[in-house]
């Protein structure tokens, strides 16, 4: 069994990314700024508040983990929507090199359909309420891509479709780009994808398409 950070673990991918993690049997620790009002009881549960953009905390919340998930995510607002976000790069700024200070070399990250290279599967409808909507956020996102990529860490990137809720667990994982192309998906899918790939090892420097 392995020890699993999951930052961003209080909401949406990342709480379910908990719940699948502990369910299969691994140590977790979710972090998040509100990491202690997790409404979880589990004893192989650590609740770990801290914020991805203090060095400080993500160092400590490193200590003893084999594996990291990435789930961070923000409101979509007219802030977002507008003027964009850089918290998914300063965020893996100051991840990436304190996995390696710390030896843990394991990194998933949850991106999107959209993002990196994956932009360019998408067809003319598609693309046109992306951009209206998401370009300025997933513009970070790519951002954020690239500096994994270009890490020495032992990555793979989730790029999922629209995401609904529901607990049901049904999934197709696409890494050849001609087989990209939108859908849906729940977050209990994608979290399985994650726990799945840190079970098997599998999509090593790979960012597959979840739908």
């Amino acid at each position: 069994m392995a020890h699993v950070l999951v930052i961003g673990g209080s909401s949406g991918i990342g709480l379910e990314t908990v719940k699948r993690a502990l369910d299969k049997g691994h140590r977790v620790r979710a972090f998040a700024r509100s990491a202690s009002g997790i409404v979880l009881d589990d004893s192989k549960l650590e609740k770990f508040d801290g914020d991805a953009l203090d060095a400080s905390s993500v160092k400590r919340a490193l200590d003893g983990v084999d594996a990291v998930v990435v789930a961070l995510g923000i409101k979509l607002g007219p802030g977002t929507v507008l003027g964009g976000t850089d918290l998914f790069s300063k965020a893996t700024d100051i991840l990436l090199p304190a996995m390696e200070a710390s030896g843990v070399d394991r990194l998933l990250v949850v991106t999107g359909y959209g993002a990196g290279d994956s932009g360019k599967a998408m067809n003319p409808i598609n693309r046109l309420g992306f951009n209206a909507v998401f370009a300025r956020i997933y513009a970070d996102k790519s951002k954020q891509e690239t500096m994994i990529k270009a890490s020495s860490m032992k990555w793979t990137i989730a790029r999922p479709v629209v995401l609904t809720g529901g607990s049901s667990v049904d999934y197709t994982v696409r890494t050849e780009p001609e087989d990209f192309r939108m859908g849906i998906i729940s977050r209990a899918s994608v979290a399985d994808f994650l726990v799945s790939s840190i079970e098997e090892s599998s999509y090593l420097h790979e960012a597959p398409v979840l739908n």
